[in-house]
């Protein structure tokens, strides 16, 4: 069964869920205990951070999308 826990909160981690939901889902009181028993299984977290980054960062041609900036006047 711990086996079986486990492996819940390595698959929520790794989707990206976070420490205080996952704490809330497993009955944990406290969001610190779950960071403290589950980090070491978010090795992707630097991956999903530098895309973020990257991703709020794109130009306009990388993303595909609105830059924000305004019209040219014509």
């Amino acid at each position: 069964m711990h086996a079986l826990r486990h492996y819940y909160a390595s698959v929520l981690l790794d989707a990206g869920e976070n420490i205080k939901a996952l704490a809330e889902y497993l009955g944990h009181s406290d969001p610190g205990f779950t960071l403290r028993t589950y980090t070491h299984l978010m090795p992707n977290s630097q991956d999903r951070a530098r895309n973020a980054i990257d991703a709020a960062f794109s130009t306009d041609a990388e993303a595909g999308g609105d830059d924000g900036e305004a019209p040219a006047a014509a």
